[in-house]
């Protein structure tokens, strides 16, 4: 076997052996997430993932799957963007879905989304009041500009 073709399976070798992980934890976003479901009473759980359904931070309880969640979420916000534009036209914030068990909320934000689980009898009013917020502070957590500072960390007058 000559020195290019050892090379090349060499290559190959690393390149099909890479073993994914979970998202690295941020601490600033899980902060987030935990602090929504201290101010909100009867929040079950919250994840926040990209618009292509990989998640990027959870607080859920151990029985739901977080990855699984995650692209639930993201199916459920591009279908929801899709009827919205074509419906009314214009963009997509939220989609809520009650259901007999409790209500789940997709908060659409830049390329993120905040999905929150709620009990039947939660105060959706004040859901959307504490979430919405939640979701703009996630988003600019996670978005980082070209000089590799965070969006929040900028000082502009565009206000």
């Amino acid at each position: 076997m000559t020195a290019r073709k050892r090379l090349l399976g060499d290559l190959m070798g690393r390149f099909s052996k890479v073993t994914l992980s979970g998202p690295e934890p941020n601490a600033a976003v899980l902060a987030e997430l935990k602090a929504l479901r201290d101010r909100v009473p009867g929040l079950i759980g919250a994840l926040v993932a990209s618009s292509d359904g990989l998640l990027i931070e959870h607080d859920l309880p151990a029985h739901i799957e977080p990855a699984g969640m995650a692209a639930l979420s993201a199916s459920q916000l591009a279908l929801s963007h899709r009827l919205a534009t074509t419906a009314v036209g214009g963009g997509f914030h939220e989609v809520v879905v009650r259901g007999t068990g409790g209500h789940v909320v997709v908060y659409g934000v830049d390329w993120t989304s905040l999905t929150v689980l709620a009990e039947p009898d939660v105060n959706v009013g004040r859901l959307h009041l504490e979430s919405r917020p939640a979701a703009r502070a996630i988003a600019d957590h996670l978005t980082v500009t070209p000089a590799g500072k965070h969006s929040k960390d900028r000082t502009s007058n565009t206000d």
